[in-house]
């Protein structure tokens, strides 16, 4: 079985938007959230509404729906971007909170070592001085 995007590549899947059909390549570049509701959410969601529209359940049919298999399609790339999408994000929040971590601890370690030359006696001091040169 081919993965989701060699599928969407095949059937030239668009996915509705507030601004039009957009491309597999589109949906990576819009945020998950945006007050313009051009986002991810909204696309998910009138995916998931398109879904919603064309299942119908039949107790006696067991063909699937042309239309349902590609909305499902449509439904999963864009779960599997939004994910991708958060996992990245958290990443990268993940990253600052180290670096600012890392700049308090520099920080700490500067103070720490300052104390310790302070508790030096005079004499100690002036070694210190002298191999310097």
């Amino acid at each position: 079985m081919s993965n989701i995007f060699e599928q969407a590549a095949q059937k030239a899947l668009r996915f509705p938007s507030p601004r039009g059909e957009l491309t597999v390549e589109d949906l990576y570049h819009m945020p998950l959230q945006a007050k313009t509701g051009f986002d991810l959410d909204n696309v998910a969601k009138l995916v998931n509404f398109q879904l919603k529209s064309v299942t119908e359940e039949s107790f006696v049919s067991t063909t699937n729906n042309p239309a349902k298999t590609l909305h499902e399609l449509r439904l999963e790339i864009v779960k599997h971007i939004i994910a991708y999408k958060q996992a990245e994000n958290a990443a990268k929040l993940d990253a600052a909170a180290k670096a600012a971590e890392r700049i308090k601890l520099i920080g700490i370690l500067g103070n720490k070592q300052d104390e310790a030359l302070q508790a030096l006696t005079p004499a100690e001091l002036e070694a210190k001085i002298k191999a310097l040169g």
